[in-house]
């Protein structure tokens, strides 16, 4: 068995990294880290991300379907404000959900980036909660 110590970086692909870079940073307020070719390096917090330029990325989220998603946390009062600010820039919120079971319990908005990638918000009451904790 590996021994792996914690993710390092995910990536989401993307058609145009221009208009991405506007979405994760001008909208979502995410980190630029650096360009390099076709690479833009992100952060939120801790943990970092690479938008990749795709000349045919995959959409396994036809319509509003979100089984592959990228979740960002935030606070009770962001995300009220967040949903405001994505209507405000015409994202729409296709769903939204208030879990009190699960791994991740709290309130949820799904919205897509302009690649149709799936983006969650989410307002973590409580998680990851393990199966032997009854979820």
């Amino acid at each position: 068995m590996l021994n792996l110590k914690e993710l390092v970086h995910f990536t989401i692909p993307v058609k145009d990294l221009d208009k991405a870079e506007a979405f994760y940073v001008k909208l979502l307020g995410l980190e630029r880290v650096r360009r390099t070719g076709h690479m833009l390096f992100m952060r939120c917090g801790q943990t970092s991300f690479v938008l990749t330029l795709s000349e045919n990325p995959i959409d396994p989220n036809k319509g509003d379907k979100h089984e592959i998603h990228t979740a960002f946390l935030v606070t009770a009062q962001e995300y009220d404000r967040a949903k405001q600010v994505l209507a405000e820039h015409n994202v729409r919120v296709f769903k939204e959900e208030d879990r009190g079971t699960g791994t991740f319990q709290g309130r949820s908005a799904y919205f897509h980036d302009p690649d149709r990638n799936v983006i969650e918000i989410i307002d973590l009451h409580k998680g990851p909660v393990y199966e032997d904790q009854g979820a």
